[in-house]
């Protein structure tokens, strides 16, 4: 703080040399004007003077002239220089030192107004690297209580919480995040997982329908679907957790550091399956779209490597939730990619359960699975269609199906 307030008092000092100056000089000017007046009066009495003796006769007329063209040039030599000065006025002195007096004042008050001290202390405080956890929740705790209208300030407090173990917090950081910014699917992902390890891992109806609305709002909200297969794992429902997490995999880049203990926990799942579950996954596996995904030439220029590319299977005539999802980037392109009942976003939603089903490609630069920048469809194929698809994306996103 001590740099900004340096910075505000030498533009004042400015502010107050532009008034002060212009007064000092008008000082000056009035001296010079005070001399010449007493020099023209002096010239006037030399000339009484003479006239005085003349009439006398102590002087003839040409010593009288002599003595008044002496007194002239006595005059011009006194007045020497002041005659390029204007005139100036007295009057205008009091009003600037007045204002050099009130423009502290006046400035300080409008910044008290006006002005953003806090935001200035608060961009400092967070310019530099924190030294520990500990230091950046107390930055976030001093940001959400000074602006408690910041949502991003709520969530990644919510976000340091959770990676202090501290749920509780957590989930009530989350609720005031979404408070501020809406229900956004992102925001009640981390509400719902933070609530249920708060809980002791016990899943609450409060939990259910927030997941629920996060991924009715975006089937590819990666953190609703990573609390589904905890939840499911937790009470011994292996092949609902392998599903889940299934999904999870197919949405997250492939060079997510997340996807190896994502598979993990698939694989130590899978383990735990009783036989009849181990062995007739594979069947369902088996039964599967396969799709070749392209960028038309004329958009290539339009989109960035790493926006997001949405590949997935929705019922013809059901509901429009998408029933299979993968996720790639537009560096992927083009790319082969096979939908089946294993990426299926809802277990009662599956490719199988339906006769026809249609495959859509969507560019998403926001990372939303559900609207975005360029699209391509494909015309409905039955589920059960073997042969591979092609999907062209061609076309500008819009709100047609």
């Amino acid at each position: 703080m001590i740099e900004f307030w340096l910075s505000a008092g030498l533009l004042l000092l400015t502010a107050l040399a532009f008034l002060l100056i212009p007064v000092l000089r008008g000082r000056k000017a009035q001296a010079e004007e005070d001399r010449t007046a007493l020099n023209v009066t002096l010239y006037q009495e030399r000339l009484e003077e003479l006239q005085g003796q003349h009439d006398a006769g102590a002087l003839n007329d040409q010593q009288l002239q002599n003595g008044r063209d002496e007194a002239a040039r006595e005059l011009l030599a006194d007045t020497e220089g002041a005659q390029g000065q204007p005139r100036q006025r007295v009057l205008g002195n009091k009003i600037p030192l007045l204002a050099a007096l009130l423009m502290p004042l006046l400035g300080y008050g409008l910044y008290q107004h006006w002005g953003a001290i806090d935001e200035v202390e608060r961009a400092q405080t967070f310019a530099a690297q924190p030294k520990s956890i500990e230091e950046m929740t107390a930055r976030l705790e001093a940001a959400v209580q000074s602006n408690p209208q910041s949502a991003e300030s709520w969530y990644f407090l919510g976000r340091t919480y959770m990676a202090q173990e501290r749920a509780g917090d957590a989930a009530a950081a989350f609720e005031r995040a979404v408070g501020v910014a809406g229900r956004e699917p992102e925001l009640l992902g981390q509400w719902a997982q933070a609530l249920y390890f708060a809980g002791n891992k016990q899943w609450s109806a409060q939990v259910q329908v927030l997941t629920d609305e996060a991924l009715k709002a975006d089937p590819a909200e990666v953190t609703s679907l990573g609390l589904l297969g905890i939840a499911a794992y937790e009470a011994g429902r292996f092949q609902q957790a392998i599903e889940h997490w299934q999904k999870l995999v197919a949405l997250l880049p492939a060079q997510d550091p997340s996807r190896q203990a994502i598979q993990g926990g698939i694989d130590r799942a899978r383990e735990r399956l009783d036989p009849q579950a181990a062995d007739a996954a594979p069947v369902a596996a088996a039964q599967q779209l396969s799709v070749k995904v392209e960028l038309a030439a004329e958009l290539k220029d339009k989109v960035q490597p790493g926006d997001a590319v949405f590949v997935f299977a929705r019922a013809v005539g059901g509901p429009p939730m998408p029933l299979a999802v993968k996720r790639l980037s537009v560096a992927d392109l083009p790319a082969e990619v096979s939908l089946s009942d294993s990426d299926a976003m809802m277990p009662q939603l599956k490719i199988s359960g339906f006769a026809q089903v249609q495959l859509v490609a969507r560019i998403s630069r926001g990372g939303n699975a559900t609207a975005g920048e360029w699209i391509g469809r494909s015309q409905p194929i039955a589920s059960k269609t073997t042969e591979a698809q092609h999907l062209l994306i061609d076309t500008a996103d819009g709100k047609t199906p």
